[in-house]
């Protein structure tokens, strides 16, 4: 190979890797500021039993409720999983990756 497609082959197996710290804190924002607003938004809807289909989510996040408190109880367990499922994600992105250029990684 010439010098030329080597460093081609390595920008090409450098730009296939995802940075997973940065995926997990993306993730993570927008977990959390996903569950912040959709409990917020049925807080301020109100009604009899606003979000009784998200109240569900108290089974998983203990003290989680549809309740101001709860929007930020939310904020923080919405960050928490989002960032979870994102460093997940990366890891198991950049595995494949580096099976299918290298065959091992």
């Amino acid at each position: 190979m010439t010098q030329q497609a080597l460093q081609k082959d390595e920008i090409s197996r450098a730009l296939a890797r995802i940075r997973t710290d940065a995926l997990a804190v993306v993730c993570a924002v927008i977990g959390g500021i996903g569950l912040f607003l959709s409990t917020a938004w049925l807080v301020i809807k109100g009604g009899p039993h606003p979000g009784a289909h998200l109240e569900l989510l108290s089974q998983y996040f203990i003290g989680y409720s549809v309740t101001w408190l709860g929007s930020f109880v939310g904020l923080f367990y919405g960050a928490v999983t989002g960032g979870i499922i994102g460093w997940m994600v990366g890891v198991i992105y950049n595995k494949v990756v580096g099976l299918r250029l290298n065959g091992k990684d």
